[in-house]
This record gives structure tokens, sequence and C-alpha cells, in this order.
């Protein structure tokens, strides 16, 4: 076999090849015949194994799991079958020894003797009982016969005893060997023999043997270690015996796992599940034991808030506090629900508002990993905390009489938000943590309702008091002026940190961020980001824009007329140029969303105050389609006439009343075939609407105005103008690459829409002008003035189909209608 970029494949092309391959092995080469890399006798009583068509596996001396991988099926196949030939087996089988056959063997031959015979515990015999142990782990049966063997002659003891006169002795060679046997009782997996090795007695002796690997030319020193460099702290002292040895226990089983045993191969990955175990069930033991010393946790909360415990031995506090409750994650849900009331009754919550005012930055950040896991587990404690601790404030501050303390600034919560804005670390990765359990405090979706209260209306009003001024502090100031104040790197991703925040707020909150938002003029101070250097900030701020208008809440879009809110939005726009970036297609969604949701007020603005400065505008129809939409509307407020018979006669044909069905009906069937034609509309009489004379009228006009010429279409179009509309008192200064200037407009004659204006509907060369060569336009116009006061799904192409019927009647049924 020949390897080739990290893969084995075939290269015996010949029978001959073959043949001698058959009698030397599985073996690989390297380049030209001769540079040998490895050669494998096949084994009659070894088990190949072929895996996924192109693999082959199999162990050699107990020690090396190899495995052949070929790049075709073909040449997996071709050695395949030699080994099969080898053994005598069918090339068919996946694997040559069948192991379960095996067991039921020994299963039958161990039934007369049913334990296993452990060689006599001496030196001479270390090799023989290194081998027994490798040659009982393959077979599940074999393995559990060594393992109660191993447990009901105290023979591990007997073995640690032979590793004090090996090491006396410097005998390597029985030091390797009890090596091996030791590692293949951690293999057996089972539960006693580690309580056996791990217990304080045994547990260095069984670490001494892991030093000695024979694949290492010198020892490990990991006694060394455990007993002069690593260093036991008591922070509180300890004072039950028993936990202090179960804290050693299993920091010294974490050690074995984590550094002493060899990374188990692909055969022995499951076989540490049992350690795996034992060391989970020890932290769970230790945080019981804990939890119900109450001296232990008292001593620990007092001194983690005394001014006088000195920095050092609060930082180890801190870090004790913070590994205890790394340990509670083990606990089963009923448990660790009552390891959080215990330190909620201890005082944590105030505890970590005393740490967090420190200086010391470690100390800081050990604290806010605390927080986390109290906020994550339950965001209702937290919140109902900070609510009692503003009453308390509240309470002390109404009875100050010579001067007012404001407490509210030194809320817990207020604290959070204060080291997420001052976070120094280049990349704020301690502001994102912190921002993300500040979303997780106010997100509506973990909040509890009860039947007393309701959390939700109770801790936004109180965030909305207490800390929004907090949170949107550094935005505020920072967007003063026309540009921001600072635009560095790291204060653009602290503003966008705190606009990812405001962003959730305006999609789960109701009135409070509406309130705070249109009272606080927000998003006028947002939208000053816009003007950037950071284009991620000036997304930010566009799409807490975006997140707004998708609300469509005509109080927001009220305010964002009245302030020309989209005002740097096209300034933006037109100073990307023709770049075709996430800012444009950004901006181009949010008009096109305006456009399709046919929001009116906004459409209504951004025509009348922007046509001029986006009319150029052609590699997408949004912004004409926008001035489509325009028109249709004032011709609908130009023609209110027409606007209610569209109104009276969708009534008619959408919400006829159920109890003139059958009346409908008679009438149907009693008018004659001669009087029914096709396409003709059958409008059946009611009590509720108008009569004939006022509903006959406006059709009539209707469709003489349907037979106006080009000229009179014109003439009905350019009423549309618009004079009296208010225009924003603003510039828009562009970059040199681009043509278009807006400026203050004060008459109605140069404004978007105006008879004389170059965007207005009836200039030669505009969107919205109608000719004869542009009939889809013509017909889009026509079919504004037919829509009513209240849309209703697929009514447009509805009203297409009846206006093209009502233009097609004979002459004969429009005299009939008109009668």
């Amino acid at each position: 076999m020949n390897q080739d970029g990290g893969c084995f494949s075939s290269v015996r092309e010949e029978e001959e090849a073959a043949a001698a391959a058959a009698e030397r092995g599985p073996g690989v080469r390297k380049g030209a015949p001769g540079s040998l890399l490895l050669e494998s006798k096949i084994n009659p009583n070894t088990a190949y194994q072929k895996q996924q068509d192109t693999l082959i596996v199999w162990s050699e001396a107990e020690n090396y799991d190899l495995a052949l991988s070929f790049q075709e099926k073909a040449g997996c196949d071709e050695i395949w079958e030699k080994i099969c030939q080898v053994q005598g087996k069918d090339p068919s089988v996946d694997i040559t020894q069948d192991l379960v056959d095996e067991s039921e063997e020994e299963r039958f031959d161990d039934m007369s003797s049913p334990g296993l015979e452990l060689p006599s515990c001496e030196l001479s015999r270390l090799e023989e009982i290194a081998e027994l142990v490798a040659s009982s782990l393959p077979s599940p049966l074999r393995r559990e016969k060594l393992a109660l063997a191993l447990e009901n002659e105290g023979y591990i003891k007997k073995l640690l005893e032979l590793f004090h006169v090996c090491e006396d002795l410097e005998n390597i060679e029985g030091l390797h060997h009890l090596y091996e046997i030791i590692k293949g009782i951690f293999l057996l997996n089972r539960t006693a023999l580690f309580e056996v090795m791990f217990s304080e007695e045994c547990i260095m002796d069984v670490i001494g043997c892991l030093e000695y690997d024979p694949s290492l030319s010198q020892p490990r020193k990991h006694r060394e270690f455990l007993t002069k460099t690593a260093k036991f702290k008591e922070v509180i002292p300890i004072s039950d015996p028993e936990l202090k040895q179960k804290i050693h226990q299993t920091y010294r089983v974490q050690y074995i796992q984590d550094m002493v045993l060899p990374t188990p191969s692909v055969f022995e990955e499951n076989m540490l599940s049992t350690l795996h175990s034992f060391i989970f069930f020890n932290k769970v033991e230790i945080v019981g034991m804990l939890q119900e010393d109450e001296k232990f946790l008292t001593d620990l909360f007092a001194q983690l808030t005394d001014e006088a415990t000195d920095e050092e031995k609060r930082q180890e506090l801190v870090n004790f506090l913070k590994e205890f409750c790394a340990f509670s994650q083990t606990l089963q849900p009923q448990n660790r629900d009552a390891f959080f009331k215990t330190l909620s009754s201890m005082g944590i919550l105030p505890a970590l508002e005393v740490i967090l005012g420190m200086d010391d930055a470690q100390v800081r950040s050990a604290a806010t990993d605390i927080f986390s896991y109290l906020v994550e587990y339950n965001p209702s404690m937290v919140r109902e905390f900070v609510m009692q601790e503003a009453q308390q404030n509240d309470d002390v501050s109404k009875k100050l009489t010579e001067q007012k303390i404001t407490n509210k600034d030194i809320l817990l919560i207020n604290l959070i938000i204060e080291h997420m804005i001052c976070d120094t670390d280049p990349e704020l990765g301690g502001a994102v943590q912190l921002m993300g359990l500040l979303r997780t405090l106010v997100d509506p979706e973990n909040m509890l309702a009860t039947a007393n209260k309701t959390e939700k209306t109770e801790f936004l009003g109180f965030f909305y008091k207490h800390c929004m001024h907090v949170l949107t502090a550094p935005l505020l100031a920072n967007t003063t002026e026309e540009k921001p104040s600072k635009d560095d790197f790291q204060t653009a991703q602290l503003l966008a940190l705190v606009l990812e925040l405001l962003t959730f707020c305006v999609e789960h909150h109701t009135y409070h961020i509406k309130n705070y938002i249109i009272n606080k003029d927000i998003l006028r101070r947002v939208l000053v980001l816009m003007a950037s250097k950071h284009a991620f900030l000036a997304l930010c701020a566009l799409r807490f824009k975006r997140k707004i208008i998708g609300l469509k809440d005509e109080f927001y879009n009220r305010y964002i007329m009245k302030s020309f809110l989209f005002e740097p939005v096209v300034k933006a726009f037109l100073n990307n140029g023709s770049r075709y970036n996430l800012m444009n297609s950004a901006i181009i969604e949010m008009f096109e969303f305006i456009r399709v949701e046919d929001i009116k007020s906004l459409t209504a603005h951004v025509i009348e105050n922007y046509w001029k400065a986006l009319e150029d505008v052609d590699y997408v129809q949004t912004f004409k389609g926008l001035k489509l939409r325009f028109e249709q509307q004032r011709e609908r407020q130009d023609n209110p006439k027409l606007d209610s018979m569209r109104s009276i006669l969708r009534n008619h044909r959408y919400r006829r009343d159920a109890r003139t069905l059958e009346d409908e009906e008679e009438m149907w069937f009693n008018t004659d075939d001669e009087d029914m034609e096709d396409g003709e509309a059958v409008v059946p009489p009611s009590d509720k609407t108008k009569n004939d004379e006022d509903i006959m009228e406006p059709i009539s006009k209707f469709m003489e105005r349907k037979k106006l010429k080009e000229t009179e279409e014109k003439e009905v179009l350019l009423k549309t103008n618009l004079s009296g509309r208010q225009s924003p008192s603003f510039k828009l200064s562009l970059s040199s690459g681009t043509k278009t200037n807006l400026t203050s407009q004060s008459s109605a004659t140069n404004l978007p829409g105006s008879p004389g204006s170059p965007g207005s509907p009836g200039s030669p060369g505009s969107p919205g002008s109608v000719s004869k060569s542009t009939s889809q336009t013509a017909a889009i116009t026509t079919k504004g003035g037919l829509v009513g006061l209240v849309d209703y799904p697929d009514d447009d192409e509805e009203d297409d189909e009846d206006e093209d019927k009502e233009e097609t009647l004979p002459l004969s049924k429009k005299a009939k209608l008109e009668s």
C-alpha cells in the first residue's frame, strides 16, 4: 500500500504482488517499492474489522490500534479478501473474529468455575498479572470476573505494596508492569474498585504507579506536583473532616482524569464513564455538605461584605464562591433550586452589589460570573431583589430633609450597566456578557404573571424609571451634534451594544419604550450615528429605526414625520452613492417595506419631502412604486364620491347581509335569461343602502370619466400637487459623485409633485407621467381612483376585471343600468 496525501491506496495491481502480500501481511509502503514503513503479519486469531468499505481496523500487542484507510473501495476489498483467506473466513463478513460466539463459549466453559483465579501477588509474577489483565479487557465476561476477583481478595492494596518495593529496588521493569496493571484496572470501569483506589491511603500510590509509562523515557512527577506545587487554601476554615477529605479526593481524581491517564483510544472512549460519574457525584456531595453548613456560609458572606477584608482575601472568597456556583450546575433541578434559595437567604445579591462596586477588575469579573449563574437560573429572583432595593432607597430618600440623595444610581442593575459601559477590554468581552444578562432580565418572555401582580408591568415600570437613563447615557452624550462626538472603534462597539438592547426593547416592550423614545427624542439621537465612519454602527442605528417602522404604529409615524427623521437615512443613502453594499440594501428594504405594507402617512411624507432626491434611483422600482402609491392616495382624496361609491359597491359584493340571501336567490331565478348577458353584475336592493338615484349618479359619472381623452386625464392628474405640504427645513450636502441636491423648499411650485417640478406626474419623463405609450402607468393611476376606504385582499385584481367588464358592456346594457 502506498501512502498518498494522508490516505492509503492499493498499489498491488498484479496477482504476484497480492500473493506476496498475503504471506507477509498488511504493509504500508511509501514511494518506490522497497521503502517499507509498516509491515504486519496476519494473525489467525486477531480480529480484523472492515468499516465503511474503505477502512480496516485491528489491534496488536494489546497496546496498539492500527487502521488502514483506502482511497477506493476496490483496494480495500482486495486486501480484505487476503486477510479472510488466511483466517479461513468468508470475505462478506465485516469482522473476522466473532466476539459474541467467543463470549458464549467462555460462558459455557465457566459454568463449572464461576470465579477467576488470580496469580499470587509477587514481584516475579507481575508480568503474568499484567498479561492476565490485558487479556481480560476485550471480553465483558472476563472483565466482570477480574473485577470481582480484585474486589474480594484485596488485591489492589497488595499491588501497591509491590509498588513501594519496586521503587526501593529501582526495578523499572516491574514499575512498567504495574503501570499496565493499574491502567487496566481503570478500564474495568468499576465503582467499587475506584473507591479502594481513591481512598486517602491508596490514591497517591496509584498516581505513583501511573508515573511509570513504558512509552516515556523518564517518569513523570505527578506526586511532586500534588504535594508541593498544588496548595489547598481554606478561605473559610472547614471544620468537617469528611468534607475536607472529599474536596481533596475530588481534586486528585480530577487531576488523574485530566493529566495522568492517557487519552482513550477509539476502542476505549466509553471505558472511563464510571470515572466521570465518580467525579460528578463527588461534586454533588460537596455542594450538599457546604449548603448544610450554615456557619460556613454565614462566615463567607460576612467576610465578603466586610470593608476590613483585604483585597487578596476577598479575591479568594469570590473565587471560592464562583467555583461553588459552578459545582451547583451538576445538581438536579430540585436540588439546584434549594441551593440558590439558600444563597439568596444568605444575602448573595447584596454581597455581589458590594463586590461589583470595588476597583479590583479580577474580583468584579468573578462576581459577574456568579451573577450570570443567578440570572440564568432564576431571573425573577434578581428582579424581585432590585425592585425591593429601589423601594427601600425611595423610602430613605423621602426621609432626608437637609439634602436629597439619589440612591437609585447605586442599584445592582445600574452597577451592571455601568460595568458594561466602562469595560476596558478592547474587544468588550465583559460588556457583551453583561448585555446578554440585561437582555434576559428585561425579556418579558421569562416574566411571571400571577393573580395578584404582573411582573412585566412592575419591573418594566421600575426599569424605565430607574435604569434606562443609565443605559442611554453614552448614546445621548455622543450624539449632541450632527455627527458622533467620539467615533473610535471601542466607542462604536459600545454604542452598538446599547442599540442592540434598545432594539430588543422596541420589539418586546410596548408603551414603556414608546413613551421613552418619543419623550426623550431617542430616535433622532440614534440616527446621528448614521454619520459614523463605522458601517456596523450606522447599520445598528438603521436597524433600530427599521424595527420601529416595522411596528406600523401611528404614534411612531407621527413622531418620525414631525421631526423629519428620514433625513439622516436619505443622506446616508445618497452619500453611499452607487456602491452596492449592505447599507444600500438595508435602506432600500426599509422603503420597500413602507411601499408593500402601504403605510400611507410615511409614503406621503417621503414623496412630498424627499422625492426630488430619490427620483433618479431607477435600478430598483421601490421609489417609483412609492410615488405611484402616493398618487393613488391623492386621487382618492380628490375624488371622495368615487371613494364612497367604491366602498358601497364593495360592501355589496363582499359584505352582503346573510338575511338578504334568500331574496337575492329568488330575484336571480326570476330574471329572464334574455335579460342576462355575460359580464353583467347584479346589485341586489338593500334597505340599509342609499336609494337608487344616489348610487346611479356616481356610477354614471364614473363611466363618463372612463371615456375621457388623454389630455383630460392629464388635467385630472395634475391636480395632485403638493401645495400646502410642509417641507423639511434642511439641506442635503452630497458627495461629489452625486448630482442630486436636496434644498429647502418654500413654494409649492418647486415641491415634488407640482406641475412644474421635474418629478411631477405631469412632467415629461417622470415616473408618474401618463401617455399613450405608458398605458400600464395610466391603468394603475386610473385604478387608484377606485380604491375604497377599506382595502380587502386581492381587491385590485378583481377590480381590474370588473372595470374591463364594464367597459365592454353593450350599449343596451349600459342604458339599462343608467335607467
